[in-house]
């Protein structure tokens, strides 16, 4: 269970990252983009209840991360809750907590009368406090070396993403609607431009800084848990900037209907960069690499997991496999063979059905097969063989009961894995073959590959720096990566006028094509 409340206190502290990106975002936002525009009162007001809600969320979150906390530590005599409330990191939680409700209060009164200046002032104070209390709570205030330094280069590298991530968040919830171009929409985006360019790379040049000191070598990014996150939140962040890239050009060269094309875009850029800010509040879960020596992995290791090789076609027996595995409530058993090989054969199983849908997918572009486009039943078919072989030791093919393993995060986690992979196909079946009519229907398949691809990418590391166990996980980073593309793809296909949905088409495809050849090759031993 413990390991279960340390995934759950990264994504509390992912939503948190989100929440204060529409906070301090949002008041960098109003101050440099709407408040000098006439008539942008409207979408000013906006705005500040965005600022409001992210302020409580960030509250919320980090009270909830604080009783996690708490929590984890308790004994048989119940939780220090007054040593841990002493600690310098429960105290500058607490603040933060304080400081992020203040912002919500003031940004609440300001929708009232949004002209004055020193409510403004007020915000712009308790935003920039709040902006520099994250320093506390960061891996930077334990080091012993250049803790200043770290601290500094932490607080700006989390004050650029906000801006950027949340400017985004603004320009489509609160600025004047994109779709309907005109004079104003125009004006809003040609200033969020300019302040973008500058928060991106403020945001690049600091993260440049931070994992030059936190990974001491190339062999150390690819080696450790926290290198191989760090990669996967660089290679997220370079498909944000492309997609920042096309709006950036939209934007300065005023094409007919650029506005709508912007929106588009900017709905898959918040939807990359929220992933990157879940990824990013992963890297608080393990230890920085220039900590990890005795359990580091060797390029050489890590480029043997991904070689190509046949796929398994046989399975050990269930009885064969039960005879030597560890009862299933034992996670920390060492793994047998037959339990390598059994795992091999799911994921390379796995990997041929994903290949197959990809493959029917690009048939199924083409327009010369239309039956093709029944390839989302082969998802229907691939959870009901998840479901048989993902837990050997529980019902249908073990000897526990159904209800009896439920009990377990692992069985339950894999249940609705399989049960989520299930109605989704089948309602990406129906869509495709016109059963369902509703408008937003075929938005369901990407948004639910992009959360599925976002949990993939930050799943808990809690075991992470045994050798073992991170030659397992680190096939994740890429099977996420690809999932991303997979989901923004096809939302940017669904959003694009047909001329100019090619590409996306091909990236979401290709994404899916490429998710089965990992898998196919996966291994474990």
């Amino acid at each position: 269970m413990t390991a279960l409340l340390a995934y759950v206190d990264i994504l509390l502290r992912g939503v948190g990252l989100i929440g204060s990106c529409a906070a301090l975002g949002g008041v960098v936002f109003a101050v440099a983009v709407l408040r000098p525009l006439a008539r942008a009162h409207d979408a000013l007001r906006r705005t500040l209840a965005l600022i409001c809600a992210g302020g409580l969320v960030v509250a919320v979150t980090q009270v909830a991360s604080l009783a996690l906390k708490l929590a984890a530590l308790a004994g048989p005599d119940g939780a220090p809750t007054a040593i841990f409330l002493a600690t310098d990191y429960a105290r500058a939680a607490i603040t933060r907590v304080l400081l992020a409700v203040c912002l919500a209060a003031l940004a609440w009164r300001l929708r009232r009368a949004p002209d004055g200046r020193e409510p403004w002032w007020g915000l712009i104070v308790v935003g920039a406090l709040l902006a520099v209390g994250v320093a506390w709570l960061s891996h930077a205030r334990g080091r012993l070396d250049h803790r200043e330094v770290l601290m500094a280069l932490d607080v700006v590298h989390k004050v650029a993403a906000a801006v950027w991530v949340g400017g985004l968040l603004h320009l489509l919830v609160s600025a004047p609607p994109l779709a309907g171009g005109g004079a104003p929409a125009t004006a809003v985006l040609k200033r969020f431009s300019v302040l973008a360019v500058v928060a991106v790379t403020v945001l690049a040049a600091s993260g440049l800084g931070l994992t030059l000191y936190y990974v001491d070598s190339v062999a150390g990014m690819v080696g450790t848990a926290y290198g191989v996150m760090v990669l996967s939140k660089m290679a997220l962040l370079g498909g944000a900037l492309v997609l920042g890239g096309l709006n950036f050009l939209a934007v300065r060269r005023l094409e007919p209907g650029a506005s709508a094309r912007v929106r588009w875009l900017v709905e898959a850029e918040v939807g990359i960069a929220v992933t990157v800010l879940l990824a990013a509040a992963s890297l608080t879960s393990v230890p920085p690499t220039v900590d990890v020596v005795a359990d580091r992995v060797t390029p050489d290791e890590v480029a043997t997991r991904f070689m190509p090789r046949l796929p398994r076609v046989t399975s050990p027996s269930i009885d064969a496999l039960l005879a030597v595995a560890a009862p299933i409530s034992n996670a920390d058993a060492v793994r047998q063979p037959e339990e390598y090989a059994w795992s091999e054969y799911n994921h390379h199983t796995a990997g041929l059905f994903v290949l197959a849908m990809g493959l029917l997918a690009c048939l199924e572009r083409t327009g010369r097969a239309r039956w093709a486009r029944h390839w989302p039943l082969l998802l229907v078919a691939l959870a009901a063989f998840m479901f048989v072989r993902n837990d050997p030791e529980a019902w249908p093919v073990g000897p526990l009961g159904f209800w009896e393993t439920l009990v377990l995060p692992e069985v339950l986690q894999h249940r609705l894995s399989t049960g989520l992979a299930a109605a989704l196909g089948f309602f990406e079946w129906r869509v495709r073959t016109g059963r369902t009519r509703s408008a937003r229907g075929p938005y369901v398949f990407p948004l639910l590959c992009a959360v599925a691809a976002t949990l993939l990418l930050t799943h808990s590391h809690a075991i992470a720096s045994l050798r073992t166990a991170f030659l397992t996980e680190v096939s994740h980073a890429p099977l996420g990566i690809l999932g991303v593309l997979l989901a923004w793809g096809r939302w940017l296909e669904l959003r694009l006028p047909v001329r100019e949905a090619c590409l996306p088409g091909g990236v979401w495809r290709g994404a899916m094509v490429a998710i089965g050849l990992l898998l196919v090759f996966y291994r474990e031993g």
